[in-house]
């Protein structure tokens, strides 16, 4: 059973646990509500293991960047102007259409559902540690210390015997342990996605979703606008014609989408660039292989209008500085979280607490993010062909 769970493509999961979760929050109707607890308790986790998981992918992926001397100015400011063109895209387009005001939430409503929590569930929860060091402070739990201690002590037995000599060993070692803790919270998201359907429609009703649906056209028209941004950089500041990039690369988009995933792609894209666009060896390498560590556009424009899109919910106003801070720390966020799974859902923890929005309401947003983060994944690939076009320059070898 656990196999067949783990093999069914996690879209797929999170799709059944929809239909569940609508089943079942028309069913029960207001008694729903406790069952927003998973969503609780996973996002928790993710809370948990997002600062330690940033820290080690960014150190890691600057330790193992090969940058060659004259053009890392070039691909340092080519990845700066695009991901800043994306957030501002991101966050004019949610400011224009305001998504978020078709439905709200109040925080008082949400504290009522939540004192009917009180008893066991609500104790195992507080025990649930806030970040990876907490158990260990002076107002540290011991059942978090257990809880620590026995995720990477099952984590770390795989790799007890690996060698370490050098510092690159030591962060794989980390990385790679966090990882593993990673991928079995993405398991359980599915349960999360049936919670908060169920108790959002057990006590809410639809009004929620049809925020979301003027939601998830925001992001899609945002991520539309920024294909075209790069298509008309590219036509712009290189040699190679739009039309070729979109033939050409093809495959590479299409493997974006379908898997999600930018490091299983990158094989993909740097074949591209090489047999089908013909780009020189050196800029296909480095967009290809060393930008897609640190050029995250999609994920860094779906964050910021994240954040904007809860605030809209929960009826804030956020000022301009406000704002300049979700952009600054969707970047910040974004950086070299290429290769870790559902990137997007785990740095979005990051973005929020920065301007002090509760991450418990991000579970709205699971049950599109199985969607948008295939869109995400295959404009962030698109911003690796354009760097590496961009490096290329403006006459062909």
């Amino acid at each position: 059973m656990i196999n067949f769970w783990v093999k069914t493509p996690l879209y797929l999961r999170i799709i059944g646990a929809v239909l569940i979760g609508l089943l079942f929050g028309l069913i029960l109707g207001k008694d729903a509500a406790l069952l927003s607890i998973p969503a609780k308790l996973i996002l928790r986790l993710l809370t948990t293991i997002a600062p330690p998981l940033i820290l080690l992918a960014i150190v890691q992926a600057l330790v193992h960047a090969q940058l060659r001397e004259g053009q890392t100015a070039r691909l340092a400011k080519a990845l700066i102007i695009n991901t800043l063109a994306a957030i501002c895209i991101g966050l004019f387009v949610v400011n224009f259409i305001k998504p978020g005001s078709w439905s709200h939430f109040t925080r008082n409503s949400q504290e009522k559902i939540t004192s009917i929590f009180q008893g066991p569930l609500t104790q195992f929860l507080d025990n649930v540690p806030k970040s990876i060091l907490g158990p260990f402070t002076d107002d540290g739990k011991v059942i978090g210390v257990i809880i620590v201690a026995l995720a990477f002590g099952v984590a770390l037995r795989r790799l007890k015997d690996y060698p370490i000599s050098t510092i690159q060993d030591l962060l794989h070692i980390g990385l790679s342990s966090l990882t593993t803790i990673l991928n079995w919270i993405v398991n359980l998201v599915p349960f999360a996605v049936f919670g908060i359907v169920a108790s959002t429609i057990g006590v809410k009703g639809f009004s929620d979703f049809i925020a979301l649906g003027w939601f998830v056209f925001s992001v899609i028209f945002a991520l539309l606008l920024q294909a075209c941004y790069y298509l008309t950089l590219i036509r712009v500041k290189s040699w190679v014609p739009p039309f070729k990039i979109l033939s050409g690369a093809r495959d590479a988009l299409v493997m974006a989408f379908s898997t999600s995933s930018s490091t299983a792609t990158m094989p993909i894209t740097y074949a591209c660039l090489r047999n089908n666009i013909k780009l020189r060896e050196e800029s296909a390498s480095l967009g290809a292989l060393v930008g897609s560590n640190f050029n995250n556009d999609g994920t860094a424009l779906y964050e910021a209008m994240s954040a904007l899109f809860i605030a809209q919910l929960l009826n804030l106003n956020l000022t301009l500085f406000q704002q300049l801070t979700v952009a600054i720390t969707s970047i910040a966020a974004s950086v070299g979280a290429a290769g870790i799974p559902e990137a997007g859902l785990v740095t979005m923890t990051m973005v929020f607490g920065a301007v002090g929005l509760p991450t418990e309401y991000i579970a709205i947003l699971l049950t599109v993010d199985w969607l948008l983060d295939r869109c995400r994944t295959t404009i962030n690939v698109m911003g690796d062909i354009t760097v590496s076009c961009l490096l290329d320059g403006e006459t062909a070898e």
